[in-house]
């Protein structure tokens, strides 16, 4: 391995350390009370290593926040291979409660966490738009093809998600306490079922 490899590679681990420990650390104490200079101490180096990085904390939590749906759309990306879009619209819902209830930290983060987040305005956020375009795709799929009823395509994708995300959001924040925890998963995924059956056509 030459020296630019090897400078690069050092280059990635620091930065991959810096991205796990702010996760921790933004989860562990909430966005307002995290600073880099925080950060920097937990990994051991000073406050100028960070900036090499990061010009300040939002674009950190930015990086952070966008790892979570580059996560996400791993899991959704091979699903747009599914021909029939309804089967595919039933999968997504599958794929988004696993990958909840097996990163509910990357999704508190995602989701839930309040945070300033001008990157979202840019047309840079490229892995949070893709995983909301391919639900719209295939809602509008299913729409074009008769298998479920016609109806405004934007107020439908935002209905759907909407759904899902509160079932989500309440589980994670154990607001579902009047229901075993073990029994969650299979009661959200026949919810999900529940609300899909009354769309189709």
């Amino acid at each position: 391995m030459g020296i630019s490899e090897r400078k690069e590679r050092e280059k990635q681990e620091m930065k991959s350390l810096i991205l796990e420990t702010a996760t921790q650390m933004f989860l562990e104490h909430g966005f307002e009370k995290t600073s880099l200079r925080n950060i920097a101490e937990k990994i051991e180096y000073s406050p100028a290593t960070i900036y090499l990085y990061y010009k300040d904390k939002n674009q950190l939590f930015y990086d952070v926040h966008e790892k979570g749906f580059e996560l996400l759309a791993e899991k959704m990306t091979p699903l747009m291979q599914i021909e029939n879009p309804l089967e595919r619209l039933y999968k997504m819902g599958e794929i988004y409660l696993d990958f909840a209830f097996h990163n509910p930290e990357y999704y508190d983060l995602m989701f839930i966490m309040t945070a300033p987040m001008e990157a979202l305005h840019d047309d840079n956020w490229d892995c949070g738009f893709a995983n909301y375009e391919m639900l719209r795709q295939t809602i509008a799929e299913c729409m074009e093809k008769g298998l479920i009823k016609k109806a405004d395509l934007e107020v439908t994708t935002v209905s759907v998600f909407s759904f899902v995300h509160g079932l989500v959001s309440l589980a994670i924040r154990q607001r579902f306490k009047m229901y075993p925890e073990e029994t969650l998963p299979e009661l959200f995924r026949q919810s999900i079922d529940n609300i899909l059956n009354l769309m189709k056509a």
